[in-house]
């Protein structure tokens, strides 16, 4: 049985440098003050790398993103946030060879916790090595490590103890790849070979990731943390414009004076007519893409659509400038209230329960389907720029007539 041995950062992960995952777990399980504070200390950590200490350096990451933070809540964002932007990074040559072998190892100077999950589902690793976090008794990070990084080298050794690893891919200059390396009969280093016929087993490829719940739509580098930093006064200045003029203007307006903020309306086809007395409403179905869904399809319309939500907060509802009716996960009290709303007009539910940026359809309820016959498809097809743009939606399947729209959407940090 071939066993390989791979570094993550810089082999498998084109990008070498780990800061910006530490920035999400900052972000994502702790806060904005958090996130400030390590982009802060980013020049000292970069020249620590410079003078040659970049283990100090990746010491100090660590104990700014963990220290007091909930073990849970790291395992949390490393299940619903990392694994799209590992993916994203993710060197294809590299993931040949490694996929090719039969019994796979990943190496890192991450925190386990933070990669273990990725590797094992995604990239289909059977063993994952890195550091330890060192927890307190309430379950909160130290920010400290259990043991030094040259631990990293006696796991791999104690890993494969029954045979060495036919092959060790890492860079030799790293600081993680002299520590297994010489362990390996073969080793390779980037850029690595395109030649199919070298370790030519079955190639699996890595399994997509589907769900992604982060707040962050970029990978949050020193540079691109910045611009979010930056971005977030105007950010916020250029919504509550927005939310005012949604909630002050008729929906029929909204087209007309979408031009003003950078973006552009754009309807071909026939939208279907209002509620009369002789049917019922028509049920709207989106893909869940933003929150901004909804109302996105009202301005379409030009008439206020409420729509049904599982988790949204009560200062949301407040903000928003169509109806909300919150359901309870209860089958036969939503089926009531969704009934009761069609029977008074139009009706918007995102049945997958929460928003998806990926290109896939989350699991879903089917209940809206055993509620009407009178139910149009509507799709957002991409998220609108930071500054505005273009967002495709299209409504369709109301006699034979397609919709197609676009229309800026919500607004998102770059």
């Amino acid at each position: 049985m071939e066993t390989v041995v791979s570094e993550l950062e810089g082999i498998l992960l084109k990008d070498p440098h780990v800061f910006s995952y530490f920035m999400l777990i900052a972000f994502e399980a702790s806060g904005l003050i958090r996130f400030v504070l390590l982009l802060l200390l980013w020049p000292v950590i970069r020249l620590l790398e410079v003078l040659g200490r970049e283990n100090d350096g990746l010491k100090l990451i660590i104990f700014v993103a963990t220290f007091g933070v909930r073990l849970s809540e790291i395992e949390a964002v490393a299940r619903a946030v990392l694994p799209k932007f590992y993916l994203d990074d993710i060197d294809m040559e590299a993931w040949r060879v490694f996929s090719s072998c039969s019994r796979r190892v990943v190496v890192t100077k991450m925190p386990r916790i933070m990669v273990e999950r990725f590797v094992k589902e995604h990239l289909k690793a059977d063993d994952v090595i890195g550091i330890e976090l060192s927890m307190n008794r309430f379950g909160l990070a130290t920010g400290f490590m259990k043991d030094d990084f040259d631990v990293i080298g006696k796991s791999v050794a104690t890993l494969c103890k029954d045979g060495q690893p036919s092959l060790g891919l890492g860079r030799p200059n790293s600081g993680s790849g002299p520590l297994f390396l010489p362990l390996c009969k073969e080793q390779c280093h980037p850029p690595f070979s395109n030649d199919k016929s070298t370790h030519n087993h079955h190639i699996i490829r890595p399994l997509p990731v589907i769900f992604h719940d982060g707040r962050i739509a970029k990978r949050p580098t020193p540079s691109g943390a910045l611009l979010i930093l930056l971005w977030i006064p105007i950010g916020i200045l250029l919504a509550a414009i927005r939310i005012v003029v949604g909630l002050v203007l008729p929906m029929w307006a909204i087209p007309h004076i979408a031009p003003l903020f950078g973006g552009q309306v754009v309807v071909k086809g026939s939208p279907p007519p209002p509620v009369s007395a002789s049917n019922s409403g028509v049920l709207f179905v989106c893909t869940h893409r933003t929150l901004m869904d909804p109302v996105v399809l009202s301005a379409v319309l030009r008439r206020r659509i409420p729509a049904v939500t599982y988790s949204i907060s009560r200062f949301s509802e407040i903000l928003s400038p169509i109806p909300t009716v919150r359901l309870t996960r209860i089958r036969d009290v939503d089926a009531h209230k969704i009934k009761r709303e069609l029977e008074q007009g139009d009706l918007v539910v995102c049945p997958e329960g929460t928003t998806c940026r990926e290109p896939f359809l989350l699991r879903f309820s089917a209940l809206f389907a055993e509620l009407t016959d009178r139910i149009v498809p509507w799709l957002l097809r991409k998220i609108a720029s930071a500054l505005g743009g273009r967002v495709t939606t299209v409504v369709d399947g109301w006699r034979q007539s397609p919709l197609l729209v676009s229309s800026p959407s919500c607004v998102e940090p770059p």
